[in-house]
């Protein structure tokens, strides 16, 4: 995994904007109804992607998460044991705004899609899809040369988080039977030289959603073990090739039950990873700087606060964006810290709070703020 040895790097969480031909070939996927050409647009749409990316000045770089339709159901494709769908369970804070809710769901800001529950034994399916995305993801690499890669997976907690269990005789059972069978993607992932992203928004937007009629304590012992089955699955794979990313949930909102960071971080840090990803731009966890300056963290733990929002298409300035990342320098020192972004821009195919282009001129954004950053801290 890049640090940032002499200029602070930019990155991003993974998810970004699909044209319609790729939305329209991972819905007719969904609807069991594969495009023939299906592999061909993907392939062709990773290119562009990674493409943009560069030219944004983005230095380590995604595969955009073309291929997948969301960043936790994808995987009902790749393993056994899911079917049908299940109830929505709406995060505690938008049910505190029912008003809000429905005006949400109404303007098509509820992503509408399957949620299948696990039914059956889980076990490996499909290794072709994994497959099939490093060989396109490595093909843009090769052309666009950035100066690393990453790619997406799951945390088997997140997974648990969207596909309640409804086999298994109990939920620590059910994460472990997703770890196993996860171990093979990471282990793909990492095998094919690339950076391996473990998005696990359980350990954030859980306690809201998942944990939200448990009290703090029990939050704080099913978490950790997430970050328990977590760490089974990435047996064997070296902490430095592996980041995690941890949030509340990518959509705006009220945001007034998330979990505090002090609350999040010291279960966060019992994964075996090699750096972090986190909310640190939106006005609910801004100012939660201040909780990395108080913590012990590992010493080679490399940080990647969100310096520009994902919700909003709002550009930051890029001397706000310095001023964020010279924060965290402050606290690790400049060689461990990336600039991020809080969470993807196109969590759900075919839907995205930001517009594309927008996307883009904010990503633009973070490259100069960074250069601005590397300037302070290194002349």
């Amino acid at each position: 995994m890049q640090a940032s040895t002499n200029r602070i790097l930019t990155t991003h969480v993974g998810s970004l904007p699909r044209s319609k031909a790729v939305t329209d070939a991972v819905f007719s996927q969904e609807r069991g109804e594969p495009q023939p050409n299906a592999e061909s647009v993907i392939a062709a749409a990773v290119n562009d992607v990674v493409a943009r990316q560069v030219q944004a000045g983005v230095d380590v770089v995604s595969d955009g998460e073309m291929s997948k339709i969301s960043y936790a159901t994808y995987i009902k494709d790749r393993i056994t044991g899911f079917e049908g769908d299940s109830e929505r369970q709406p995060p505690s804070d938008l049910e505190a705004f029912p008003g809000f809710l429905q005006r949400q769901a109404a303007s098509g800001g509820t992503p509408s899609y399957r949620r299948p529950c696990c039914v059956g034994p889980i076990a490996v399916q499909d290794t072709g899809p994994v497959q099939a995305d490093i060989r396109h993801f490595q093909a843009a690499v090769a052309a666009h040369r950035p100066a690393d890669a990453f790619m997406n997976a799951a945390s088997p907690g997140v997974i648990a988080l969207f596909q309640p269990n409804r086999h298994y005789p109990s939920h620590e059972a059910y994460l472990f039977a997703l770890a196993d069978a996860m171990a093979v993607e990471y282990r793909a992932i990492t095998e094919a030289g690339l950076v391996l992203q473990i998005d696990s928004p359980d350990l954030g937007l859980g306690r809201h959603m998942m944990f939200k009629d448990r009290s703090d304590d029990e939050y704080r012992k099913l978490a950790a073990l997430h970050v328990e089955a977590l760490n089974h699955a990435l047996g064997g794979i070296p902490a430095g090739q592996v980041r995690l990313h941890v949030c509340w949930g990518n959509y705006e909102g009220p945001h007034h039950h998330d979990a505090p960071m002090a609350m999040v971080l010291p279960i966060a840090l019992k994964a075996r990873v090699g750096a972090l990803l986190f909310e640190s731009a939106n006005p609910r966890h801004a100012h939660e700087w201040r909780v990395f300056a108080e913590a012990k963290l590992p010493e080679q733990l490399l940080l990647v606060p969100g310096v520009i929002d994902s919700t909003t298409n709002f550009i930051e300035h890029p001397q706000l964006i310095a001023e964020r990342i010279c924060r965290f320098a402050d606290i690790v020192g400049r060689e461990r810290v990336l600039a991020g972004t809080d969470c993807g821009f196109s969590t759900f195919a075919g839907f995205g709070a930001v517009d594309e282009d927008i996307v883009y001129a904010k990503l633009a954004s973070l490259a100069e703020g960074a250069a601005l950053a590397s300037t302070q801290l290194w002349g």
